[in-house]
Parts: C-alpha cells; sequence; structure tokens
C-alpha cells in the first residue's frame, strides 16, 4: 500500500526536479550567454540536454556513495599503517631512527649530504 503512495510521488518529484532545473539552465543561458558573447538562446529541451549532458560528464552517474564507502576504507587503512609505525618507531634505538630518517630523505630525493638543502 505505501508503494503505490511513494513511486507516483517519487515520479512527480523528478519530473518537477527536471522541469526546475531545465528552467534555471534555460534562463542563465539565454540571460548570460547572448548579451556576453552573442550565442543563440536555447530551448528548454536543449536547457535540459545540457543540463544532462553536464550530469554525465562532471556529476558522473550516482555512484557518490561508493567513492564515500571507498575512501573510509583507505581511511582505516592509513590509520592501521600509522599505527603499524608508530609502533615500529617506538621500539626503534636511536641509531635505527637515524637510519630510517635518512632511507626515507634518499627515498623522496632529498639528500642533505648530497649538498641539496631542503628550501
Amino acid at each position: 500500500m505505501r508503494k503505490i503512495v511513494i513511486v507516483p510521488l517519487a515520479l512527480l518529484g523528478m519530473v518537477i526536479f527536471a522541469f526546475i532545473g531545465g528552467q534555471i539552465v534555460r534562463l542563465l543561458w539565454n540571460g548570460l550567454l547572448p548579451p556576453l558573447f552573442g550565442w543563440s538562446e536555447v530551448t528548454f529541451w536543449q536547457a535540459l540536454g545540457l543540463l544532462v549532458l553536464c550530469r554525465i560528464l562532471f556529476g558522473g552517474f550516482g555512484l557518490h556513495g561508493r567513492e564515500r564507502s571507498n575512501s573510509s576504507v583507505r581511511n582505516r587503512i592509513a590509520d592501521r599503517m600509522a599505527d603499524r609505525v608508530a609502533e615500529r618507531w617506538a621500539t626503534m634505538t636511536a641509531e635505527e631512527r637515524e637510519r630510517f630518517r635518512q632511507r626515507i630523505r634518499e627515498r623522496c630525493g632529498f639528500d642533505p649530504a648530497g649538498g641539496e638543502t631542503n628550501a
């Protein structure tokens, strides 16, 4: 029973959203681009097409939730790596720490002993 009400409302919401978005794009285009650059005005359907094209090119296909979950996985991995490095650092002697620093400097292409400065 609930789906009978939700589905038509969702469809109506999408139609209203598309109409308002198309009108906004049409009004902005026709208000700005012809006077500034001399381009021709667009119709509602052309504006809606531009809106869809921009969504495809710049907005993706609605996979933003997946990106967030991937970034949280990356954050957890980075946190675990940082914890492991901190544990190892705590058990290192002063000489081991200096060797570690030196290897990092060499791998990053920055070696103060070689004459380069950190400027």
